[in-house]
């Protein structure tokens, strides 16, 4: 569902802002009314924009690197925290990277300027790096297809966004390549990843008891069933179950 709404309200914005099919006023209104601005927020002006300017992006790249990411792990998270509270979940990451994004205008010295106070902040990857946080914490060993070079190698999550998460630190202290809020994804991340250990490793917890306990409902009712079709339990054929591990 989050993967659908961000890319319909892309393309709203973009269809209106290329001239296609809405008129360009749209665009300016999405773009205005919208985008988050640091210095309104602090003087509680347009809070509003905290939530709408996680569900707008940029461009077409900017889109599709977020929607990637969420694609990827989005699901699996989802599962373990249900549809409600998986949405809750991602605002919450949302509003934890955006407040982080602010604060390291105030206290990181290479963002100590009041200009960047006046810049707008747009896209779901202070939200969608809550979920990368989450994602580590739920499910460490799962693997991830990476291209490294001129191979595809299945890497563990823990060793990928263990690295990416890194890089974001680097990238935000020495602020390398401009235009991004690295510390918005740090934000994100540490707050996903809090939320998946005080929430999510119980409700997986509890998740995989009840699947474990459906299975094998399942399986002494397929037992029980042949057994009855073949008259009685002596003459019925060996009945072999094999259970593979369950990877959540």
């Amino acid at each position: 569902m989050l993967l659908i709404v961000n890319i319909v309200i892309f393309m709203v914005y973009w269809l209106s802002a290329m001239k296609i099919y809405f008129p360009p006023t749209v665009a300016d209104r999405i773009r205005s009314d919208f985008t988050m601005y640091p210095n309104e927020v602090v003087q509680g002006q347009r809070l509003y924009t905290l939530v709408t300017s996680m569900f707008m992006h940029a461009d077409w790249l900017h889109l599709l690197g977020n929607m990637l990411f969420l694609y990827i792990s989005g699901n699996n998270v989802e599962d373990v925290f249900g549809h409600i509270g998986y949405l809750v979940f991602y605002i919450f990451c949302g509003l934890a990277a955006a407040l982080t994004h602010i604060l390291s205008l105030y206290f990181i010295p290479t963002y100590q300027s009041q200009e960047l106070f006046t810049i707008g902040v747009v896209g779901a990857s202070g939200a969608i790096s809550g979920v990368l946080g989450a994602y580590l914490v739920l499910f460490p060993k799962a693997r991830i297809l990476t291209w490294v070079v001129y191979f595809i190698l299945p890497i563990p999550a823990v060793i990928f966004l263990g690295f990416w998460f890194l890089l974001q630190w680097f990238y935000g202290l020495f602020e390398i390549g401009g235009n991004i809020a690295y510390w918005a994804h740090i934000g994100g991340f540490i707050a996903g990843m809090l939320l998946a250990l005080v929430f999510g490793l119980k409700r997986k917890k509890a998740r995989m008891a009840s699947l474990r306990l459906k299975i094998w409902g399942l399986a002494v009712m397929s037992s029980s069933y042949c057994i009855y079709q073949t008259g009685t339990a002596s003459s019925s054929p060996s009945l072999i179950y094999t259970f593979p591990e369950i990877n959540f």
